[in-house]
């Protein structure tokens, strides 16, 4: 092979080679954007739960709504615990904060992850939405 050839082939092959750890950095970041987005919620969540457990002692129907969304909401928080537990048993601070490359098996709990996380979003989203609106009424 000619120097110019073996050049741009080491060229192509370190551009290929970045660009996968990019695309793996790129997914831990929006991993934890998810969990940052939702993290700030935890405190207004806690409120929730005080407010619906005082209004649960009611014995008609909407006492019993009021503890079904105190549950979700208790539900939503422990998942969110549980989420951050596991994720912090599965990757090392380097892999989450400095992006250091992952091992293949590394590389699909990232991918499994990144669903639990927009699951985990939408648990925590609808029961504050649905309590908030359970409140207002």
């Amino acid at each position: 092979m000619r120097p110019i050839t073996i050049l741009a082939f080491m060229a192509i092959a370190t551009i290929v080679i970045s660009c996968k750890g990019k695309e793996e950095s790129t997914q831990m970041n929006h991993v934890m954007a998810v969990h940052d987005e939702v993290m700030p919620k935890m405190g207004q969540l806690g409120k929730l739960v005080a407010e619906l457990k005082a209004m649960e002692n009611d014995s008609t129907e909407i006492g019993k709504q009021y503890k079904t969304a105190r549950i979700e909401l208790q539900e939503a928080n422990e998942a969110m615990m549980d989420w951050m537990q596991n994720f912090g048993n599965r990757f090392t601070p380097d892999e989450i904060l400095n992006g250091a490359e992952l091992s293949e098996q590394k590389k699909q709990w990232l991918n499994e992850e990144e669903v639990k996380t927009k699951a985990l979003r939408n648990q925590i989203n609808a029961s504050i939405e649905n309590a908030k609106n359970l409140l207002d009424k």
